[in-house]
């Protein structure tokens, strides 16, 4: 927890440490994602800062899977941007029988059209819906722990942190890669932030994303007020790297909100971002992200090298 307690005054200790790691694992390479809501709302669970739960009176849109014709047309758009990957989000506990058939379809023609790695967060998946959903293409599986064990009760009942460890366990053992982080903000303590991030060790996730907690009005978190400054941002990703080397460590929801002037120095830590929205929530536009990546002396990860010059 020292990381996280350190003076302001010493942060440039830490913030030379995490930027000697990130260099050496991922040089001077940032990647961006694209996030499509591919279902939205009907969510059963209580999370209390999802505005997609059943618990949440958020002025959201709600509707089923979008058709493979609609997630194909998204997908492209991500390879536009020159996207390292296309991310498909799909509210609700578990995967239903013909929307894993609709994901599988999407997938295939994904792959062979567009050409872009896929990442799905798709709820708790069975071993047979992993084995499917990697036979179809998918590279890796979003299933975040979203805060500790010990704080787990306390933003969710409807499921444990256990359940989210299965699921994640479930995954791996069917060889897709997993991308697994959490939500800072939501009233947890320093030590919560340490106890997430060193479970995340033993599943071992290829991404490690960190959320901050915006609070949507319509939600029991609505009210909140986040104890979370720029600086404090800043030690938690370079916490993150510090323990996650080799991972891709994303600066997620909530960083225009949180980080606000000090974006560009996340860069320095993390080596992936969203653009242009998280889910339910507007984010970024991706000019303005390149625009910041290439400002703060990075250069674009993309899939394809053959893509050519940013």
């Amino acid at each position: 927890m020292g990381v996280l307690t350190l003076a302001d005054s010493d942060f440039p200790t830490l913030f030379d440490a995490a930027w000697s790691v990130r260099r050496h694992f991922h040089g001077n390479r940032v990647q961006i994602q694209v996030l499509s809501n591919a279902k939205s709302g009907l969510c059963g669970e209580d999370c209390r800062y999802c505005a997609q739960s059943r618990v949440s009176h958020a002025d959201i849109e709600r509707y089923p899977i979008k058709s493979v014709e609609a997630l194909l047309k998204d997908a492209r758009q991500a390879g536009s941007l020159r996207a390292r990957r296309f991310c498909m989000g799909l509210s609700g506990r578990v995967l239903e029988e013909e929307e894993a058939a609709t994901l599988c379809d999407a997938i295939r023609r994904i792959k062979a059209e567009v050409g872009i790695p896929v990442c799905c967060s798709l709820g708790f998946l069975t071993p047979e819906q992993a084995r499917r959903l990697r036979e179809a293409g998918l590279d890796r599986v979003n299933h975040n722990l979203n805060t500790s064990e010990r704080f787990y009760p306390s933003i969710c009942t409807t499921h444990t942190f256990a359940d989210r460890m299965r699921n994640l366990e479930i995954c791996r053992d069917t060889g897709l890669e997993l991308c697994s982080g959490g939500i800072v903000g939501q009233g947890e303590t320093d030590a919560d932030i340490v106890d997430m991030l060193l479970a995340l060790r033993k599943v071992a996730p290829a991404s490690v994303p960190i959320n901050f907690l915006v609070p949507i009005p319509g939600t029991p978190f609505g009210d909140a007020i986040p104890k979370l400054t720029p600086l404090k941002c800043l030690k938690i990703l370079g916490l993150a790297r510090l323990l996650h080397p080799s991972a891709d460590i994303r600066v997620a929801g909530g960083r225009e909100a949180h980080l606000r002037a000090l974006q560009p120095m996340s860069l320095f830590i993390a080596n992936s971002i969203f653009v242009n929205g998280y889910l339910t929530a507007t984010g970024q536009p991706c000019d303005e992200a390149l625009s910041m990546i290439s400002d703060a002396g990075f250069e674009l990860e993309v899939e394809n090298a053959a893509a050519g010059p940013e």
